[in-house]
């Protein structure tokens, strides 16, 4: 018999290594067992949710702005489709073939399409990215007959915001910009979400909410690439309210048309409810430049421009309203008794207050002066000697009353209050007591007073409508898609000043012949079958030596020059138009601002009435 070659030692071993490698594989089985039961008993509903938020996506489908129309309808801003360009990079065979045919055939460039495309989520090869928005219609053509060349791209429809006339009413209907982070933390904007406009100044603003609309949305299954599957459910937007303004479109492109090459603004408003009826700033501004966007070089030349065409000067440009405050002075006056109608004083041309001495803005004066004849011919020593017997606080007083040196309330943001000096304010102010010769200056609408053109144009408003102070509006009515109503316009009485009739029928009538008498100041704004009331103003921007100073050199440069003031008021007899215009450094009221009042009054009043 054959001995056996089987060694004991090497058969003990073997044993050994044989019970290690069936205990590893018990422990890597054992693990694997624990891990499963985890994975599927204890994190199972976990893990189930993120899958099923992995397959369903919730994508939002953008609303359209409601419409903004002027006051008889007519459509001021709308919505426009915007064709955007976009590539799904999974789609893309040959990238920079692609990248090459498109700026070849959209004139796009290279660098920033290739930017965007490397910048995209490489975990979802299927995400469309936008390379361009807002493209032309020429190259919304190119694109569309090369469809067949360009593998990946798409192009896609979305709303986008559209100012008909452009600049037209750009400071009453403001513009739209991207939301910020603090704005959307603040909650004021619970519909909206990064990267959304919404409204940052005027009826955009202040309608935000309404206009705004809701957001709709798809429950949309994708893929683990992000491949769209099929629409789950679907919910459609809800379109934004429309906004009807008081706003008369053609009387706006009037006013806007009258300021062309000028700095100032124009205020028309109805002066027996408070409806303003055209609101012009200039320099002005284009709204869709934020929609189609510019480069930051034009953004710091808008901002930073000595023209401010952002400001809108007819509520944030605060000035010294000149001879225009006379008509406080005059009605404050009568009601507190110390000047009569009929009472005289004398007009040399200059007056003296200690060692000041005060010129009439007509050299040799005016001879003998009434009440009348002072604002018919706006004679400044008649009010130098009724500023002084009122003094400063009640002529503060009766200007507070009729709506100056306090905001109007008018919902466009940015309002800006003005200033009505007093005794008191100067001494928290400066220091110092208010003195004799500042009550001269005051009473002629200079020294420290400033007013905006709204404020002018509502005072001036309650002077002819009785003593009523309405709140100037810009909105007609809001309404939903349905017709279902959010705001519906009713007059806003903020006070009624307390100034006897009869002493509101002098001036007003004393208004009326500073446009139609011979030697009014207003005489530009006459109509010959409308009987127009007004009047005129010459603000000072630099005092008087300053002024001789420049002139002594030649003619005097354009910011040293008087702002022109002119209010008007028509038909006298029952009020229907009431028009404040501003022309910073135009000079006299009566030849640059009053032509300007007479175009807009004619041009409204041969409308039909609405």
């Amino acid at each position: 018999m054959k001995a056996s070659n089987f060694d004991p030692v090497s058969q003990d071993i073997f044993a050994k290594q044989l019970k290690i490698a069936v205990i590893f594989v018990l422990v890597v089985f054992g693990i694997l067992v624990l891990r499963l039961w985890f994975l599927q008993i204890v994190g199972g509903p976990t893990y189930r949710a993120r899958s099923e938020n992995n397959r369903i996506r919730l994508q939002s489908m953008a609303t359209f702005r409601g419409v903004i129309r002027d006051r008889s309808g007519k459509i001021l801003v709308d919505n426009r489709p915007s064709y955007d360009l976009y590539v799904i990079p999974e789609d893309i065979h040959d990238a920079e073939d692609l990248l090459d045919r498109l700026t070849r055939l959209g004139n796009l460039e290279m660098g920033p399409i290739r930017e965007k495309i490397s910048r995209s989520d490489n975990g979802y090869p299927f995400k469309p990215v936008c390379l361009e928005k807002d493209i032309s219609r020429e190259k919304l053509a190119m694109l569309e007959t090369r469809r067949f060349d360009l593998p990946g791209v798409m192009i896609k429809v979305s709303p986008q915001r559209h100012y008909f006339f452009g600049d037209l009413a750009a400071h009453v209907l403001g513009y739209l910009g991207e939301i910020s982070e603090k704005q959307l933390k603040s909650g004021e904007f619970p519909q909206n979400k990064s990267g959304d406009l919404i409204g940052k100044t005027g009826i955009e603003r202040s309608w935000q909410q309404s206009l705004n609309g809701g957001r709709g949305g798809e429950q949309v299954e994708v893929d683990a690439a992000g491949r769209r599957i099929k629409v789950l459910s679907r919910r459609p937007p809800v379109s934004g309210a429309d906004v009807c303004l008081t706003i008369n479109r053609e009387l706006q492109m009037l006013a806007e048309k009258a300021l062309d090459g000028k700095h100032g603004a124009v205020v028309a408003m109805d002066p027996r409810n408070g409806q303003i009826l055209a609101l012009a700033s200039s320099p002005s501004y284009d709204p869709n430049l934020f929609i189609t966007g510019f480069d930051a070089a034009t953004w710091k030349n808008m901002v930073s421009s000595s023209d401010y065409p952002l400001h809108n000067r007819a509520l944030t440009g605060q000035y010294p309203p000149g001879s225009v405050f006379k008509i406080v002075v005059a009605l404050a006056g009568l009601q507190e008794g110390v000047i009569t109608p009929h009472e005289v004083l004398y007009c040399n041309g200059q007056y003296s207050l200690g060692r000041g001495k005060y010129r009439c803005w007509k050299r040799w004066g005016h001879g003998n002066v009434n009440l009348h004849k002072a604002l018919v011919e706006s004679c400044d020593i008649y009010f130098y000697h009724l500023g002084l017997r009122l003094g400063v606080d009640r002529i503060a007083d009766y200007a507070h009353q009729l709506g100056l040196g306090r905001k109007t309330g008018l919902n466009l943001g940015q309002e800006k209050a003005g200033l009505i000096p007093t005794a008191e304010w100067k001494r928290k102010r400066w220091g110092v007591p208010w003195q004799g010769g500042e009550t001269v200056s005051t009473s002629i609408g200079q020294s420290f007073v400033l007013v905006t053109p709204l404020q002018v144009a509502t005072f001036v408003s309650a002077v002819f409508n009785g003593g009523h102070v309405y709140r100037p509006q810009v909105t007609r009515w809001v309404r939903k898609p349905g017709g279902e109503s959010i705001f519906e316009f009713t007059p806003q009485l903020i006070r009624d000043v307390k100034i006897k009739p009869e002493y509101l029928e002098l001036v007003k009538y004393a208004l009326s012949g500073a446009v139609n008498h011979p030697r009014g100041t207003g005489s530009k704004a006459k109509l010959v079958d409308i009987t127009v009331a007004g009047k005129t103003g010459t603000a000072q921007v630099v005092n008087l030596k300053v002024e001789k100073d420049a002139k002594s050199k030649g003619e005097i440069p354009w910011k040293y020059r008087d702002h022109a003031w002119f209010v008007a008021v028509a038909p006298v007899d029952a009020p229907r138009i009431t028009v404040a215009v501003l022309v910073e450094h135009g000079g006299h009221g009566g030849s640059a601002a009053a032509p300007i009042a007479k175009t807009l009054i004619e041009a409204y009043l041969r409308l039909p009435v609405d």
